[in-house]
Parts: C-alpha cells; structure tokens; sequence
C-alpha cells in the first residue's frame, strides 16, 4: 500500500459536556477516538449503514458485514444505553440490477419464443459460448469447441486450476480467482452443448441451466438496448424479490430491523435536488450527454475540503474508479479529471430514467447514500458503516459530495464523524464475492446446518469486527467451544433452580465474588475499548471455568444466580438469544430449557426415577418404598393435548414399577427400566437425564452434543457386534469346513492327477510324471495322512460307525 503525499485533515472531535462512555476505531481518523455523539445531552445517536444491493442472494460474506453492525448497534444500545435511530438503505438500482435484471427479462422472453430446444436455440448458445470465450479467456483459440475445452483449459490455464497465478510464481489473487469463475462457466456451457439430444423436461432444463451464464451477456449486448426502460417492473420485479430474501435472511441471522429504511427508487426527486445543489455550489459541472460529474478540484480549492480522506492512497487507483462508476459507464472525454465521478448518469437506450434539469437520467451509485442519509438524518451524522470494500471510492466519494451538498464557502463541512467499517470474511483464505460466484449463501449454509445463526454470530464475536476473519477449522472449534461452555454451564444453573442447594455453607463466595467483579470489569473495559469482544467472551470463559472448579458445596445459591444473570445480560447484549431482552432479569439461553408442557411430568418421573434407582442399588426396594415413591405424583385424568406425551410417559413408567413389584422382580430389573426411561422414552421426547453420583439426575434437552456421542457410541458398539459376528461366522464356516473334510477317508485323500502311484494307505509315492516322491515331501505328506486319519475317525464315532 502505498503512502499518502497527502496529509491527514484534521478531525474535529464532537464537542459536549457529557464524559465519553467508550472509544471506536474511526475510519476517518484510522485510530480510536473518544465517542462523543453530536447531541449535547450525550444520549441521541444518529447512525446510516450501507444495506444491500438486491440482484441476488445474500452470502456469508454479507452476514458478516450485517451481523457484525448488529452486534455494535446491540452493545451500543444495550449495554452503553444510547438512543439510537438506524438507518439503512436498500439499493434497488444501479448498473448491476440494470444489467441483472435486463438480463434476465431478456432470457425469459428468448426462453418463451423457444419452447423447445429448436437448432436456432444451439446456434445462439454456440455463438454466445464463442463470445464469452473471446471475451473473458483470451489464452484459449477463438473458434474453441466445446468438446475442446477441457484439454485447452488444461493447457492454457493449468496454472491457475492448480491454484497458483497466471503466470509466475505469485501467489493466486483476485485475478485468477475471476479466471476460475469464467472457466467453471464455459465448462458448464461447453458440457451443455456436447450433451446428446435433449428430449425430456429435466434435460432441457439442465441445458438452461449449464448455458444461462453466457446466454445472459449474448443476449444483452444484441437486445439490451432495445428494451422499454420506461417499464421499471423489468428491474423491480428483480429487486423486491430479492429485497424480500435479504429481509428472510436477516431474520434468521437475529439481526434486528433498520428504524428507517430508504430505497433508491423512491428517492428521485431528492436526489435530483441534491445533486442541484452540489451543481450550485460550484462542486460539479454537466456534460454534453446530461450526465453530471462531482469537481474533485473545484472542491479541494475550498479550505478544509479534502478528497479521499478514508484511504488517500487509493485516489489514483483507476481500477478502483472504475469499478465505482460502474459496467455500463461510458468513459467521457469530457470529464475535467479522471478522478471525477458520476453524480448523476444521462440514461442509454435500455436503461430506467427519471426527470432531472440535464435530461433523463439515473442517480450515480455513491450520491443515493449521500442523500437519503442527509434527508432523514439531517447535515451530519454520528455513524456512518459498511464493509471494509466501500472505503473507497463508495465512502470517500460520499463524503465529498455531502460535504460539497452542505459546506459553505468559508470552510469545509464535517458531514460523518465516525465512520465504522466492518473486515471481510474469508474461508481458506478466499474472500467471498458476488462478482466472482465464489459463496456460499447464508439459506444455503443455514439449511445445510453448516451453521446457525448463534453459532455464526459467535465466529464473528470471536475477531476483531473491524479485522478480516478467516474461517479455520481452529476458529470453528474456539466458537463450538464457547458455545458449548454456556450452554453446559445453564444446564447446571437450571438444575440449581430445580433443585437448590440446602447445605449450602458459602464459604467460596468470596473467591468466585472476586473473579465475577474482574470479570464484569473486563468486559465493561473491552466493550468500551472499540467493542472489544474477544476479550469480552475470554472473560465470560474464564468466569464460568472458575465457577466449574470451585466446590459446589460452598457457593450460595443467590451468588451463583448473579453470576447468570450477568452472564445471560452480556450474551443477549450480543444477540446471542434470539429476541429475549437483555433486561428481563431471566436466566439463560434457548435451548437449554424442556418444553413447559413438559416439566411437571418429567421432573415427577425424574424424581421417582431417582429414587428407585437409589433403594434398587442400595438394596432396599420394598413394597411399601415402592408406594410411597409412586403416590408423590398422581396423573389427573386428563391434560392439554401438548402434556399428553410427557403424561404417559410418566403412566407407563409408574404401571411398569408396579408390574415388576407383582412379579417380585430383582433388582437388576429396576434399573433397567430406569435405563430404558432416560434412553428410550424420554430420549424419543427430545429430553435426557444426565446421571450424576450423589445427586439428583439432571433434566436437560437432547442437543446436537448428545446426539453426535450417542451416534458415536452406536457406531462403536455396532462395530463391535459386526466385528464379533464376523469372527462368529468365519469360526462356523471353518468348523463346517473341518467337518466336511472330516468325511473323507484318509486312503482317498490324495488320489488326484498330481500323482500316479500310492501306498496301502493311500499316501502318494509317484508324482504325474512317474518320479520318485521326495522324501521330505513324503514325510509332509504322511503327517497330512496321520490328521486326516485322526478326523475321519472322530467323524465315525459322531457317526456311530
């Protein structure tokens, strides 16, 4: 990265007479800085966070950015008690959705004229294969076949199949990541044209599908032009759609609901206003064409404006420009800089427009944020977010034109004072992106249950929200540990609640009392140190682990409830319970907890179970324990429909003791009926009782942990049963073997073409060619003879011969 010859422009700090609960890292000043909101009562906190761009499904890549943003919002709120209005926009039209949603109108119709796979259909996804070859893998011959691919694709590209870059001993980057999404796509297509003739409905479906890729760019760039962009349904068919599957998605990451959402499309008028302003300012010029570009140079001339001030480095990067201005941005010849950007775009042939002073046209992609943010939260912001990728030139070029919007000629305008950017998202290595097809989507991985929403949220707590995270094997087993720490530790603190401990004598308190007040400092001090949560959930950890090893005995119950309550309000502070408030005083995390309908009977047969277990081992279930045990827990005759399995559960087991007491059954048959309760009937109910030496079994749910060792230990013993049977069966078949060969009399046992003349007793003395047998082998031979001769005797007498 290269050095800015610029210097850092000062920041100005927010002003107020209030002490700043925490410090953030701040974009803008690339350091921590005091939080200081721009209300004077310190409590108002204004924030705009950039929101999807809806053309297709959101990834893994994206949950990071959002659910990383909820966690911040969360702690903010939650635990520093800010007052916060957050909004978020949804993009609903830019040169992606343009091109994306074209295209697909386009493919529909050209799907429609062609019901069925005809020759013209193979002649345009031949040409179309033909043109995305040329275009996005030049190394590979111009009139390639597709049965030529994969040897060509070997030989021209097999460097970066191999993983390595193109050329050289680099390693792979972007670049060849981009080469890799191109090859996987003409692979398919290519495989899609070889395919023998298409008759049935699944194989014309799976021609679309391996050519649709490189039928979507054919086709736009011979109709796109000629589309009615006056119809906006072409792309907003598109958007709701997938603006709808972005709003299924994070609710099913727990992330909460933006205060206000904003849309592009909705925003015409204002954003034509906004850029009339800018226009008017001096801060942007129009061109020929209608389209109107924001002046870097006329805005640096004003004191105290500064261009590129998230990542200056980046200001003459042109790839970066570039792809801000977007694909179907056409290069001006009359742009005053090349650093110059679209504010707003005259609209080709096939594009949407909208009314402005300069012509139709369409909002350029950076000013929409500027000015719906303007527009509900006024001329400055406290917070400004996104990914680590809209520094620039998204972010810097927002806060020109905002700044150019809302400064005056006196000086310049502060329009964000902290901007917030979240670090990408990496698996092995590789950042996830649309552009390159290479992510899992977040109903993919959550379906498939790679992930759910806590388990995922809890990764991102674990790394810094301003680092890059790569997932790793190591970090997936730090994140199912912790999980599995909190869960086991509300396990217990549920059964406390059950059953409290009466013989508590509370001389550990103090200790466990010191760690819980150095716990609660630590993270008070990590989440105002920039909403350190690694070090927040070290010291949850190490809290709980200290709790584990103290002596249960001599810890009071109340001080251990406080000890949860706490940890309940940090956990759900980061959205790691769902919707639960992290006010309501309560204990716990879902999933710990048996259904409600459940737990008046469980914990009566729980009891009982007990109980009989504790006299069956002891030796002391007589008739009369028996009773007394079984008339604690009377059924009424009837419950709630969602009781009933529980219910009966219960009446079995109480029939069942009472059976086993008729019949005067040992004690070995108490407890495998107790055996049977806790591995069959409730486990079938989704409910375990975890046996524990000189107390009470613990009542706890099946979990995916109980389920995995439970898997584990069948798999065992079904291999030890296999592994038994085999040694069963090959001892059978070698003793059915033995006594076969029993059957036969020593004399005939070798007259067979190996040889030509024998003994009296049958033992061969020629071989087949007349000579002598050896004497060595005949001596083999003889003791042969002597087994056989043993066999074939045992034989007769089991005979009775």
């Amino acid at each position: 990265m290269a050095a800015s010859t610029r210097t850092q422009p000062p920041w100005k700090e927010p002003q107020s007479t209030v002490s700043p609960k925490l410090k953030v890292w701040n974009s803008l000043t690339r350091t921590k800085n005091d939080f200081i909101p721009i209300d004077g009562q310190g409590k108002k906190v204004t924030w705009y966070s950039c929101g999807p761009t809806v053309y297709d499904d959101a990834h893994l890549g994206h949950a990071r950015n959002y659910v990383t943003i909820d966690i911040l919002r969360r702690v903010m709120a939650d635990y520093f008690n800010y007052d916060l209005k957050f909004v978020q926009n949804v993009t609903d039209v830019d040169d992606k959705i343009i091109l994306r949603g074209r295209q697909q109108h386009l493919l529909s119709e050209f799907k429609a004229k062609n019901p069925t796979l005809s020759q013209e259909v193979f002649d345009t996804a031949t040409k179309a294969f033909d043109a995305y070859v040329q275009k996005n893998l030049p190394l590979l011959k111009a009139d390639l076949k597709p049965e030529e691919f994969q040897t060509q694709s070997k030989e021209k590209y097999g460097h970066v199949i191999a993983g390595k870059a193109l050329e050289g001993d680099a390693p792979a980057s972007d670049k060849e990541a981009k080469i890799k999404m191109h090859l996987k796509t003409v692979a398919s297509a290519a495989t899609a044209l070889m395919a023998p003739e298409k008759a049935t409905e699944e194989e014309v479906e799976e021609f679309w599908t391996g050519t649709e890729d490189v039928l979507l760019p054919y086709l736009d760039s011979l109709y796109g032009s000629s589309i009615d962009a006056a119809d906006h349904s072409i792309f907003t068919k598109l958007t709701k759609k997938y603006e709808g599957r972005f709003n299924e998605d994070m609710k099913s990451l727990n992330v909460l609901e933006p205060d206000v959402v904003t849309r592009v499309t909705e925003y015409g008028p204002q954003i034509v206003e906004f850029v009339g302003k800018i226009v008017a300012n001096n801060y942007a010029y129009q061109t020929s064409d209608g389209s109107v570009y924001f002046d870097i140079e006329a805005f640096e001339k004003t004191p105290g404006n500064h261009y590129a001030r998230l990542e200056p480095w980046n200001r003459t990067n042109q790839d970066l420009v570039a792809d801000g201005e977007g694909a179907l941005t056409k290069k001006s010849t009359e742009k005053r800089s090349e650093a110059d950007f679209a504010l707003w775009k005259s609209s080709k042939p096939g594009e949407p427009a909208w009314p402005s002073p300069w012509g139709p046209g369409r909002p350029g992609w950076h000013i929409e944020c500027s000015a719906m943010a303007s527009d509900v939260l006024g001329e400055q912001v406290d917070i400004h977010s996104g990914g680590i990728d809209l520094c620039f030139p998204h972010h810097d070029n927002e806060l020109a034109q905002s700044e150019g919007y809302w400064c005056n000629k006196e000086g310049g305008h502060q329009w964000v004072n902290y901007f917030m950017h979240m670090g990408h998202l990496s698996i092995s290595g590789s950042k996830m992106s649309k552009s390159l097809k290479n992510f899992t989507t977040i109903r993919e991985a959550l379906a498939r249950g790679d992930w759910t929403a806590r388990s995922l949220r809890i990764i991102f707590l674990l790394g810094g929200w301003h680092d890059g995270v790569e997932i790793t094997d190591e970090l997936r087993k730090a994140g199912s540990s912790f999980e599995k720490t909190i869960t086991n530790f509300f396990y217990k603190v549920r059964d406390l609640e059950a059953h409290p401990n009466t013989t508590s004598t509370g001389t550990e308190d103090a200790k466990l009392r010191a760690e819980f007040e150095s716990a609660q400092t630590t993270v008070h001090n990590a989440l105002a140190d920039s909403f350190d949560t690694p070090t927040a959930l070290r010291a949850i950890s190490k809290l709980i682990t200290e709790y584990n090893s103290a002596d249960k005995v001599g810890l009071s119950n109340d001080l251990i409830f406080d000890v949860a309550r706490w940890i309940t309000r940090i956990i759900r502070t980061f959205g790691l319970d769902g919707s639960a408030s992290p006010h309501d005083n309560t204990i716990g995390w879902s999933g710990i907890d048996i259904p409600a309908a459940s737990k008046d009977f469980v914990y009566a047969v729980s009891r009982e179970r007990d109980a009989v277990r504790q006299h069956a081992i002891a030796g002391s279930l007589t008739d009369d324990v028996l009773n007394s045990i079984i008339a604690k827990d009377t059924l009424e005759k009837q419950q709630d429909a969602a009781a009933v399995p529980y219910a009966e559960v219960l009446s079995s087991f109480q029939g069942s003791l009472k059976r086993l007491a008729e019949k005067k059954a040992p004690a070995k048959e108490y407890l495998a009926l107790c055996d049977k309760l806790r591995d069959l009937d409730l486990w079938d109910l989704g409910i375990y009782l975890e046996d524990r030496e000189n107390a009470p079994a613990m009542v706890r749910p099946v979990d995916a942990e109980l389920k995995a060792a439970r898997e584990q230990r069948d798999l065992i013993a079904k291999q030890k049963r296999e592994a038994k049977e085999k040694r069963e069966r090959e001892e059978a078949e070698r003793k059915a073997k033995l006594a076969e060969q029993a059957k036969v009399k020593p004399q005939e046992m070798f007259r067979t073409e190996e040889f030509s003349a024998w003994d009296e007793d049958g033992i061969p003395v020629k071989d087949r060619e007349g000579a002598d047998v050896p004497k060595s082998r005949g001596k083999k031979l003889r003791k042969e003879w002597e087994r056989q001769r043993k066999l074939y005797e045992e034989y007769l007498k089991t005979a009775g011969q």
